[in-house]
């Protein structure tokens, strides 16, 4: 079934609470919007900026796998696995809770805010033991074309590993540049977040901070008509 929706950038759930101004592309905390709970399995895709020496508590997940992408600044994490590491731009984290965790995410900095997406997966396996791993990611290595960072445990693609049948890319498209999307499962849908820039998706105008979400097609072209960063999620579409 072919299916499309289009979140322009200023549609976006939005709330500033001093020490954090987030954007909500789907319903979370204060906001809730029924047409907007999840694209498939792409739960949460928050979009925050902490100030610095702030940050979030520890706080319990369990269930969920929960991805974090930081743009600018660093993030300082913990959690009850005895992980205590800092989060830097072009870096990604996964953690699967399963089971059950505490973790807390503070600004690294005191004097600079850190901007990242935090991206939450439901998962297709509950009560797995929970795990976390991080990784860098080469920015010239998504210049111009398509670069995994996230896909499944029960395949040997590239990227860190996650408990669903998904996938997370990243591109930046210089002005000009055309990259095709290929689906790697047809049971899967695409959303798309345009980070920075303007571009065309399958001929859908896109600006900074725009989503854009396919279903049932195999493939999506991607057109830039300035320099652009942009994140895809591929996802399973049944939930």
């Amino acid at each position: 079934m072919n299916k499309t929706v289009f979140h322009p950038a200023d549609t976006r759930g939005h709330a500033d609470h001093g020490w954090l101004n987030t954007y909500h592309t789907f319903s979370f905390a204060g906001y809730h919007e029924p047409e907007r709970i999840h694209f498939g399995a792409l739960r949460v895709l928050n979009d925050d900026t902490v100030a610095g020496g702030t940050g979030f508590g520890k706080h319990p997940h369990d269930n969920m796998e929960i991805i974090t992408i930081v743009l600018k600044g660093a993030l300082e994490h913990q959690d009850s696995m005895g992980h205590t590491q800092a989060i830097h731009p072009g870096e990604v984290q996964v953690m699967s809770a399963g089971t059950g965790i505490f973790h807390s995410e503070y600004n690294h900095n005191k004097d600079e805010a850190v901007e990242l997406f935090q991206i939450w997966i439901f998962p297709d396996k509950r009560n797995v033991t929970p795990r976390y791993d991080q990784k860098m990611f080469d920015a010239e290595s998504r210049k111009n074309k398509v670069q995994q960072l996230v896909s499944s445990i029960d395949n040997d693609e590239e990227g860190l590993k996650i408990h669903q049948n998904a996938r997370i890319s990243r591109v930046s498209l210089e002005a000009g540049k055309e990259v095709n999307y290929n689906i790697k499962d047809p049971k899967n849908g695409l959303y798309i977040l345009m980070v920075e820039g303007r571009a065309k998706a399958a001929e859908q105008p896109l600006d900074r901070r725009d989503g854009y979400g396919l279903a049932g097609v195999d493939s999506v072209s991607l057109k830039a008509e300035t320099d652009s960063d942009i994140l895809l999620f591929e996802v399973p579409m049944y939930m």
